[in-house]
């Protein structure tokens, strides 16, 4: 399998793949990451989709991790639900944020449109009457 070059937004540095044990210890899923080399002064990485080499998004570092899983929390609820199916939630991201379908991905956001999924996602469930799930 060919490795994808990678460059770190932070730091410049290169990412790495490597086992997911290097990140996560005991709680690895036996899977891969890319990490960046400056790990852990740099704590950038991403994991790779079950059996390539290919990113799940961008590297990101712990405040962007956090963030993306909360809009991922928000957003899946409205398919989860049944307010949209999965793939009429993600055509409504992608026009809501004037994205291509292709770019609407929480493991591509930034702080920014992670935001952005919240805020619009929290909308429709509460128009829905679907009570927002706590972070966590």
């Amino acid at each position: 399998m060919k490795t994808q070059k990678i460059r770190c937004p932070y730091c410049g540095g290169t990412a790495v793949l490597r086992k997911d044990s290097f990140v996560y210890g005991n709680h690895a899923k036996g899977q891969m990451v890319y990490v960046c080399s400056n790990y852990p002064a740099c704590d950038a990485y991403v994991n790779v989709h079950p059996g390539t080499t290919i990113p799940k998004g961008t590297l990101a570092n712990k405040a962007l991790r956090k963030k993306r899983i909360r809009a991922h929390q928000v957003f899946d609820q409205i398919w989860k639900c049944g307010i949209l199916s999965r793939q009429d939630a993600y055509r409504w991201i992608s026009d809501k944020l004037c994205l291509d379908m292709r770019q609407a991905h929480i493991g591509q956001f930034g702080d920014y449109l992670c935001d952005q999924v919240i805020a619009e996602s929290a909308k429709v469930l509460k128009n829905n009457h679907v009570q927002l799930r706590a972070a966590g």
